[in-house]
Parts: C-alpha cells; sequence; structure tokens
C-alpha cells in the first residue's frame, strides 16, 4: 500500500484541474463576490460579543446553496459531500480537517435569506454582472413555464377544502402541531393534457389521442432573452396557477426588442391589449377554433413562432434533468426562494457555455 506523502494532496488537486474541475471553471467565470453585500444586509452580522464560534462567511455559505441547488441536495446530503469531495472543498475554500457547515447550519443560513426574501435581490445582482460584461438582454424574450413537483399531501376532502380556501395548517390540525408542521398547505393540484400517438398493431401511427397527467407542487415561471437565452425574468406559483396570469410578471422591460414569443396559455384578449398597451409586439401562438379545423396560414405562423419559442424548453430541460430540480420544502415562500436559486444556477451554467463558447471563437 502507498504510503501517504507531503504533496499527495496537492498532486490530487492538481490531477483534478488538468481533469477540468467544474467548480474551477465556475469560480473563474463569475464573481461571487457582488453577492456579499446582499448577503451581509439580510443575515445582518454586526458587532459580536466576546466567545462563541465565529459564523461561516456569507459567500461561502451561498456558495454551498449553489452546490445544493445544481445538484438538488438535502441539507443532510450536502453536509456529507463537503466533507467527502475534495473539490467541494477546495471551491469553498476549506482545508482537510476544518470545521464545515452541518446540516442545520445550512438550514439555518438558506431559511434566513428566505424570510428577509434576498433571493430576488442576489437573482438582481447576477444580472447587473451579467450585463456589465457585454451579456444584455436582446432579441425579444420567450415566456413558459414549467411544474415542478413536491411531495403529496394526504388530506381529507374537507382538509383540501380548507387550504384551498387559504387557512394555515396551524389552523386546520390545531391539535397536532407536528403534524401542520410537516403539512404544505400551498402547494396544488393541477391536470396537464398532452397528446399521445395512437397506433394499430401492425400499422402506421394514426393520430394523436388527449391525455392528462396529475402533477402536484409549484410552477416555475420563466422569460429568456432571445439572444444569450439567460433567464431574466421569473417567478414562482403553484402548480394550479393559470400561466397567462403571471405573463406580465415576468417579462423584463430592459430587453432591446419588443417582441414577446409564448404558447396558446398566454393568449388572451386581456395580455394582447396589455402588450399593446406597453408596447410590445406579440408573437403569442393562436389557438384552434373550436370546432374547426386549424387555417392553414394560422399553422404556418404557429410553426414559425415555435422554432423560436422551443429555445425556452431546453431551460426547463436542463434543470429538471442534470439538476433534478422538485420541491422538498414546505410552504410557497420556500418553494419560491428554491426555484429562483435553480434559475439563478442554471444562469451560472448559460454564462461558463457563452465564455467558453467565445474562448473558442
Amino acid at each position: 500500500m502507498h504510503a501517504p506523502g507531503l504533496f499527495d494532496l496537492t498532486d490530487h488537486l492538481a490531477r483534478l484541474s488538468a481533469m477540468g474541475d467544474p467548480l474551477e471553471v465556475l469560480e473563474r467565470h463569475v464573481d461571487f463576490e457582488v453577492f456579499r453585500p446582499v448577503l451581509v444586509e439580510a443575515l445582518g452580522y454586526g458587532e459580536r460579543p466576546k466567545g462563541g464560534r465565529p459564523p461561516y462567511d456569507a459567500v461561502v455559505m451561498f456558495k454551498v446553496l449553489v452546490l445544493a441547488s445544481m445538484h438538488n441536495l438535502s441539507d443532510e446530503r450536502m453536509e456529507f459531500l463537503i466533507r467527502d469531495r475534495f473539490s467541494w472543498l477546495r471551491f469553498l475554500g476549506f482545508q482537510i480537517g476544518e470545521p464545515t457547515p452541518d446540516q442545520k447550519t445550512i438550514w439555518l443560513f438558506r431559511e434566513k435569506l428566505t424570510q428577509a426574501g434576498v433571493f430576488k435581490a442576489l437573482f438582481a445582482a447576477f444580472e447587473a454582472q451579467l450585463c456589465a460584461r457585454g451579456y444584455k438582454p436582446t432579441g425579444g424574450q420567450i415566456v413558459d413555464a414549467t411544474l415542478v413537483f413536491a411531495p403529496r399531501q394526504r388530506m381529507t376532502k374537507e382538509e383540501k377544502a380548507r387550504a384551498k380556501a387559504g387557512e394555515a395548517a396551524s389552523d386546520i390540525w390545531p391539535d397536532d402541531l407536528s403534524k401542520a408542521a410537516q403539512k404544505d398547505t400551498d402547494a396544488r393540484w393541477t391536470v396537464k393534457y398532452s397528446k399521445a400517438k395512437t397506433t394499430k398493431e401492425g400499422e402506421e401511427d394514426t393520430g394523436l389521442v388527449d391525455i392528462s397527467v396529475p402533477h402536484f407542487g409549484y410552477k416555475n415561471h420563466v422569460s429568456i432573452d432571445r439572444k444569450w437565452r439567460f433567464i431574466r425574468g421569473e417567478t414562482g406559483t403553484n402548480a394550479a396557477r393559470y400561466d397567462g396570469h403571471e405573463l406580465s410578471s415576468v417579462l423584463d422591460e430592459t430587453n432591446s426588442s419588443k417582441a414577446v414569443w409564448a404558447d396558446t396559455r398566454y393568449r388572451s384578449a386581456r395580455n394582447e391589449a396589455w402588450l399593446k398597451a406597453q408596447g410590445y409586439r406579440s408573437h403569442i401562438h393562436r389557438k384552434k377554433p373550436r370546432g374547426k379545423p386549424m387555417a392553414k396560414h394560422i399553422r404556418r405562423g404557429n410553426a414559425t413562432r415555435s422554432a423560436i419559442r422551443a429555445c425556452v424548453e431546453h431551460v426547463f430541460g436542463y434543470e429538471k434533468g442534470p439538476m433534478v430540480l422538485t420541491i422538498r420544502s414546505i410552504g410557497q415562500t420556500r418553494a419560491k426562494a428554491r426555484m429562483t436559486m435553480a434559475n439563478l444556477s442554471y444562469n451560472f451554467r448559460r454564462l461558463i457555455f457563452h465564455e467558453r463558447q467565445q474562448a473558442t471563437a
């Protein structure tokens, strides 16, 4: 067996760097110090009395949340992996044997930021960094939303009705506060309709049939700019919220083009009138007339719009694929914070992609 040498760890980290450590790449392209003023103000770190261990650095703890978001890890799993992975220790600035954040510390840090409502400010801080580096929103914007799963809640019909009416969990289960603390009364059920191909045995495709799939949880609403495809506007709601109601909430007013692409769920007389009043040019898909075939020119127009609008699906594909975006917290406030962190983490990855493209060019 090889005896550990004095420089073994240094050599091991050097080999990781030579193989292209993704966290080193992230550190090189993202200036995490821009988040410090927002974090310090939210956490309220001030003069401390003598004694006791000082808190972990705010930026280091924010990096912990970034890692958790990129890999959809629980706080317990994060505690283990921070101690287990050399690349993570290096990214966070810890030495071997040095104390690292435990799961309770990570949870409290996230909870403080959530209650302070600063995730939007953190998102805006990175947006300013993008604009300063030349990635200003341009080319118009594409709007869409995706469902994000949350743990299903087992409730009676009466309890569901009270939850939908807006009652707090402590009011629904006043005699069992432990149960109330574990009930998410903000998430909602919805049904997603899609088309499935139907075939007969030994024959070609015979057409499409409607299928419905129930979902429980929340919805991530975003808008991306057409040129760079960064997420520029975002918000979170329960899964039952209609997409079209959030159009004005996610549009980015700083985009140099006033063109807007979206699917048919965003087309309504109210939205069209609002877009026109704000000076936007609507490229929202047109709906099929009820009981009538869709005109050929409308079908061709929708196909042209789809070629552009499909770019936003790549965002959700990455968040639900490599990032495995789901909600394991309780309540819409925490769910929105987690979705904002996921959107911010996606923008980090997108920045690295563009920086590599420019370097190779």
